[in-house]
């Protein structure tokens, strides 16, 4: 009888015949219910043929839920058994929709060869979901968007706004060059292991132009100064990076009063320009 995605073994029982468990040290809370990888897909719109890369698929829920929609699917997994399972199982029912790469997501090297523009949806590894979307922002060229799960917290600050205790430098190198929007969240009892805290799904879209123009080291320098000093005001927090704080923020016209969870990403892109002209 041939394999299709419809006839596999529930992921249950994908994860015990392959005698996987979930690693603390990669982050994995594996996801069995296919109506919640179901939902994650259809959040990214429609995927029929498009490119999508997937990272950390584990037993391959989500794998199985992108297929089922149409997408043309390479996933990125540094878990040998996990490797194993998805090559065993998911690979003969995927009809040469499916391709998986054993190894390591924060490695540039691993994304070699890939094709260009692809949309990134993935339930990410908790413990490096911050330094794989920061690395893919860098490289925001290759990338269509991003319909991501992360942490509830990681989630707020990414798409927090001005005047808020989860705005900051995340929020602030996001918005430069995206818009993001929330999906949907997902609570701790839909995973195994369960996790400790809430997690949500988001979409972060690229931008055709940056909100404003910025040398993006002198606005991550920036960021890093007065974020790390929030509950100081602009002309004590900027002092690490001028001689002259209160005179660079009236030539921009920014109240030296003010902390920097109350400035705009257009303030602060105002500012590093600023500071690039001295």
């Amino acid at each position: 009888m041939k394999n299709t995605l419809d006839s596999l073994l529930p992921i249950r029982d994908i994860v015990q015949k392959y005698g996987i468990n979930a690693d603390k040290k990669l982050g994995q809370n594996f996801l069995f219910d296919l109506n919640l990888t179901d939902k994650i897909a259809r959040s990214a719109g429609n995927l029929k043929d498009v490119q999508v890369l997937e990272i950390g698929p584990g037993p391959g829920a989500l794998t199985r839920s992108l297929l089922k929609a149409g997408a043309i699917v390479t996933a990125i997994e540094m878990d040998k058994k996990c490797v194993n399972a998805l090559e065993s199982s998911l690979m003969p029912a995927a009809e040469g929709r499916l391709k998986i790469i054993s190894g390591d997501a924060l490695d540039i090297r691993t994304y070699a060869n890939l094709p260009p523009k692809m949309m990134v949806v993935a339930n990410l590894p908790y413990n490096i979901s911050t330094a794989l979307l920061t690395m893919w922002l860098d490289r925001l060229e290759s990338f269509s968007g991003f319909t991501l799960m992360f942490q509830k917290e990681v989630a707020d600050r990414i798409m927090s706004a001005p005047n808020s205790k989860d705005y900051g430098r995340l929020s602030v190198k996001v918005q430069w060059v995206c818009d993001t929007g929330h999906e949907f969240d997902i609570p701790p009892t839909a995973f195994f292991p369960p996790p400790k805290v809430t997690s949500s799904v988001i979409t972060i879209t690229p931008l055709a132009e940056k909100r404003a123009e910025a040398n993006v080291e002198t606005l991550e320098r920036l960021c890093k100064a007065v974020f790390g000093q929030r509950r100081k005001t602009l002309r004590v927090s900027l002092k690490q990076i001028s001689d002259n704080p209160v005179a660079l923020l009236q030539k921009v016209g920014i109240d030296d009063n003010r902390r920097p969870e109350q400035l705009s990403v257009e303030e602060f892109c105002a500012l590093a320009r600023a500071i690039d002209e001295k």
